[in-house]
């Protein structure tokens, strides 16, 4: 009695099973003199299977009945063979020859097939009996259910993974982007000084078009980076993803049938990285479907509770599920559609999911996927509701001004794009290399009664100090410097909280002068 209330009340999954004509099976091969038995099994691996098919399974625990989806016990009394994986199957084949060389215990993880078709992952203990060593007759075999620790296991590993690319992709798009605010600066302001029907105009705005479409590729490099926080705004979903949707499926076969709650909740976000994101699910659906297809885009208020087993903090959501009627995913590809580098296409550098993943994390959200072979994938993007209005949209004017600004920049290509760009927009302008020199340069320009109305401090000084560490030497000299912080990559989120680091406003890498002028009036002004 005492032994079948153990039993039957175990958290674990526990067979009893009797391996007799398992062993009887080994006398034979022993008579045959077979003495390497991993050899004769890799070689006969039908035997192996043989010895699956004369175990017995005594009885199973309620647990195992649960674990595998099983009606009743006589289910699982019928044998081995439809709990078996080609995970499970090998750990088999480990235990026996672990049985025929002697061992009585064995522990493995594994993962075992429910009777429904579900993968679970376990942890295999199997143990011979005490008195039953010769017979065999005897075996107690556990399983411990870690599906559960594994997938956690999995979104720990993929977190660190994107952290140890970012560290290569942040330096990389810092450079990029200090070389796109030369061109793109120029480009902008040549395109003030001819006609719109001229045939220049047309050339330089193409190579403006062309130098957005650079900073994009930037972005998703930024998005890689160790301390590459959204820069977030109020925004509405359902417009982001009608207008990301149809960029995305531009001049391809596939269309998008929309089902978006007329009272959806708006939300803070970093909009550049999020029309990435839908993006790269859009383009992955519409290549999921070589002939074409509808894609289905729902929107959708969600409270989230504890109970839902999300890795986010309770609270209102917005739910965004992105579904095609494609190839689908294979099982085996599921756990690893977001690793960087991970592609099963041909083309392709395998970053794009792994991107919106990324994103996702940094946005306090979640991203789940579900899949069927044949049948379609679906997206699910979770995302924290604002409490806050969609602020209506301004067209960035060129704003002009007047005073001296000091520009800190450790690149002198940069120093000469914005000193010009300062010049168009009414500004004089001085330029310091480092921190030091800038703190210099303020302090003199106070003591001589000719302050600087704002500075301009780039975040990210090699070899010397940046932005960070000069606005606390200004801030003791000026409490009230209006300053500017301007970077095209940062270790610290200090673009996405530039206030609490002393500064008035922020301006990323690359800028267009009219951008610059806006940031300008807003911080001058106190806005």
């Amino acid at each position: 009695q005492r032994y079948r209330m153990v039993f039957e009340n175990s958290p674990v999954s526990i067979w009893e099973e009797d391996f007799s004509e398992v062993k009887k099976l080994f006398a034979g091969l022993t008579k045959k003199k077979v003495n390497d038995i991993e050899t004769y099994f890799a070689q006969h691996p039908e035997v192996v299977r043989q010895c699956a098919d004369l175990v017995k399974i005594v009885d199973v625990n309620r647990v195992a009945v649960k674990m595998h989806s099983a009606e009743n016990k006589s289910e699982l009394l019928a044998g081995l063979a439809n709990t078996f994986t080609p995970e499970s199957f090998d750990t088999f084949r480990q235990g026996m020859i672990c049985l025929w060389n002697g061992c009585t215990e064995m522990a493995s993880d594994s993962v075992v097939k429910t009777l429904v078709g579900d993968r679970r992952n376990v942890t295999v203990y199997f143990s011979v009996c005490p008195g039953y060593e010769e017979t065999l007759s005897k075996v107690i075999v556990s399983l411990t259910d870690i599906t559960e620790r594994k997938r956690l296991e999995e979104e720990l590993l993929r977190v660190q993974k994107l952290e140890s690319v970012g560290l290569l992709a942040g330096g990389i798009a810092h450079d990029f982007n200090n070389i796109l605010t030369v061109i793109l600066g120029n480009v902008s302001m040549a395109k003030m000084q001819v006609a719109s029907e001229d045939e220049i105009f047309k050339m330089l705005s193409e190579a403006e078009i062309a130098s957005v479409r650079a900073q994009a590729l930037t972005k998703q490099l930024l998005t890689f980076a160790k301390g590459g926080a959204p820069v977030k705004e109020t925004a509405s979903i359902k417009d982001l993803l009608k207008e990301s949707s149809s960029f995305a499926l531009h001049g391809s076969k596939s269309t998008c049938e929309f089902s978006i709650a007329e009272d959806l909740w708006s939300v803070d976000i970093d909009v550049g990285q999020m029309s990435q994101v839908i993006n790269n699910i859009m383009i992955n659906a519409n290549q999921a479907m070589p002939g074409g297809g509808i894609i289905q885009v729902a929107a959708e208020n969600l409270i989230i509770e504890d109970a839902l087993g999300l890795p986010v903090k309770p609270g209102r959501y917005i739910k965004i599920s992105i579904t095609d009627q494609g190839v689908g995913i294979l099982e085996k590809h599921l756990l690893h559609i977001f690793d960087p580098y991970f592609t099963t296409k041909h083309e392709g550098s395998g970053f794009g999911l792994a991107i919106t993943y990324s994103i996702a994390k940094k946005h306090d959200g979640h991203i789940t996927v579900e899949s069927e072979v044949g049948v379609g994938t679906t997206f699910h993007i979770y995302l924290p509701a604002s409490d806050k209005a969609v602020p209506e949209k301004e067209e960035v004017k060129l704003i002009k001004g007047q005073g001296r600004i000091l520009v800190m920049d450790d690149e002198a290509f940069l120093r000469n794009i914005v000193g010009r760009m300062l010049e168009k927009l009414g500004y004089e302008s001085e330029f310091a290399k480092n921190g030091s020199e800038a703190i210099e340069m303020y302090k003199r320009a106070k003591e001589a009664d000719k302050p600087y109305v704002a500075v301009i401090l780039d975040l990210t000084i090699p070899g010397g100090m940046g932005g960070k560490e000069a606005i606390k030497n200004l801030l003791k000299i000026d409490p009230e410097i209006k300053a500017i912080v301007s970077s095209g990559y940062s270790d610290d989120p200090v673009l996405a909280n530039s206030e609490e680091y002393g500064f008035k406003g922020m301006i990323p890498k690359p800028f267009e002068y009219r951008v610059l002028g806006k940031v300008l009036q807003e911080v001058l002004k106190g806005e």
